[in-house]
Formats: structure tokens, sequence, C-alpha cells
């Protein structure tokens, strides 16, 4: 018996032989990470597009997901951005959570009792 099979079969699926496209399509349909057991908290990465973007964001921290936020589409508008940005850091700081930039286009976003640490350790030569 194939691993699709045994997989098929637990999922309440038919016995019949499945391909590989049959059976991503058929897992993506119901939503099911068959590969991995579900865990107590994500880290999600979001790419901030429009302001819109900001509740899905607050949503998944209020939820205790880490956000990996691409700020690369918004940066082009930087007035916009930077009131995107301000008013995160507001309900972050309100929340307990913590904010910081990583690089260019990435801001690291975690929720409440999960701090992020922004000074470098000084390496010491061996």
């Amino acid at each position: 018996m194939s691993i699709f099979e045994k997989i098929g079969k637990k999922m309440g699926m038919p016995t019949k032989s499945m391909d590989v496209e049959e059976y991503m399509n058929v897992a993506e349909m119901d939503d099911v990470d068959v590969m991995h057991e579900p865990a107590d908290h994500y880290i999600k990465p979001v790419a901030l597009q429009q302001q819109t973007d900001v509740e899905l964001i607050k949503k998944e921290l209020s939820s205790a997901n880490i956000i990996l936020m691409n700020i690369s589409e918004m940066a082009k508008r930087p007035n916009t951005l930077k009131g995107v940005i301000d008013e995160l850091r507001v309900y972050v700081d309100r929340m307990g959570g913590d904010i910081a930039r990583i690089d260019e286009d990435k801001v690291l976003i975690t929720p409440s009792k999960i701090k992020i640490i922004k000074t470098k350790k000084s390496q010491k030569p061996r």
C-alpha cells in the first residue's frame, strides 16, 4: 500500500490509487496539513501591500502568532508605511509584544510575552 493510499484511508477517502497531483488537490481543498502536526503558534509571512493588511496582522498577533512582514511593496509609499508601522507599534506595545526591522524589506512582529533582542553581542575572538 502506497503512502498516498495510507493517508487517503486515514482521511476517509476511497482506497483507489491516487496520483500526487490529485492528492495535493484534495489536501488543499480540505485545508489539511498532513505533513505536520498542528502547532499552538505559527510564524506567518505577510506581504504588507495595503493598509487593510493591518487588520490581518492584528488578528494573527492576537492568536499569538509571530509575523514576518515584507514591506517592500508599501515602501514605495513611505508616508503610508510610516503610518502603518506606527499603528502596529502602538498595538504591539499595548499587548506586550515587540516589533523590529530585520533588514530593508522585513519587519518582525511578535505577540505578547515574546521579545526581540535588538542589540548584537560582541563576538570575542577565540
